[in-house]
């Protein structure tokens, strides 16, 4: 069990010890894609940590784009996060149903938006049930909160600085897909996109960097992971991944071995599989 830090990772035990902190808030930030046939929001109605509001990975993101769940403009995030009652101050504790998928999205989120006082929850609901803590099917008591927001813009890439990135190789791209999607040989599950991946990235999937429990792996294993990828851990790391949810995952796991130069390709394959002018490589 990786060491609780309140500004990464936390453990289930962390939590319960943390329960009735006055400035604690807990966020559950299920999210399941459309083929899994999950309702996130349903199932946070019928069970959730006490407490805990639900974060809408959909909606706090910025509608004006055609990408799914792309970063949202400053202001939308401080309304939405002000009208679930968190802000400044307030320790953030998210987790989701997966044992640790979404989160680290939102985790990522957070900090983009200047906000480092938030962890995720190492195992997520799974764990924190397996273990037979209390939960509830309670909408939570909302108090408002100010909320001031710094947006950190070294924290993201958009797809021109990635396309240069690609071409000068000055920086990793490491992609959390599958290694048959990065490879190509499936089809993408988003209509209209090609297969393949950013020509020059790494595969580093995902759940490479996770325990059969969904907790994290300690950071010998991580770093481990990401050498057996490939990765160059001296230079700068760009993520990536389907449309920017697991690419995260590779953001927290970097964070945790010590690596602060890592920002995240929020349009991720989304964007580069729908342009044919951008090149694909396949492997």
């Amino acid at each position: 069990m990786p060491n609780s830090d309140p500004k990464t990772l936390v453990s289930t035990d962390w939590l319960a010890a943390h329960m009735r902190d006055p400035d604690l808030r807990v966020l559950d930030a299920s999210y399941f894609l459309p083929d899994m046939g999950r309702d996130a929001r349903a199932e946070y109605d019928a069970v959730h940590i006490p407490g805990a509001r639900f974060f809408d990975i959909d909606d706090i993101s910025d509608h004006r784009s055609d990408l799914p769940h792309m970063a949202p403009p400053v202001e939308k995030f401080m309304s939405r996060l002000r009208k679930l009652g968190v802000g400044d101050g307030h320790q953030v504790v998210v987790y989701d149903a997966a044992g640790l998928f979404s989160a680290a999205r939102v985790w990522w989120l957070f900090r983009l938006m200047g906000k480092t006082d938030i962890a995720v929850l190492d195992g997520g609901l799974p764990k924190w049930r397996a273990e037979g803590r209390e939960t509830e099917d309670l909408p939570p008591v909302i108090r408002d909160r100010h909320m001031t927001v710094q947006r950190q813009a070294a924290l993201v890439r958009d797809v021109t600085q990635v396309a240069r990135a690609a071409k000068l190789g000055d920086q990793v791209i490491v992609d959390a897909r599958s290694p048959d999607r990065f490879a190509g040989s499936v089809p993408e599950p988003r209509e209209g996109l090609r297969a393949g991946h950013i020509p020059g990235s790494r595969n580093v999937h995902y759940a490479t960097l996770l325990n059969d429990d969904g907790t994290m792996k300690d950071t010998d294993a991580l770093r481990a992971a990401f050498e057996a990828g490939g990765v160059d851990l001296t230079k700068p790391i760009i993520t990536t991944c389907g449309s920017g949810v697991t690419a995260a995952i590779l953001n927290l796991a970097l964070t945790r071995i010590g690596k602060s130069d890592h920002a995240l390709y929020d349009g991720s394959w989304a964007e580069w599989g729908m342009f044919g002018d951008l090149e694909v490589g396949n492997s």
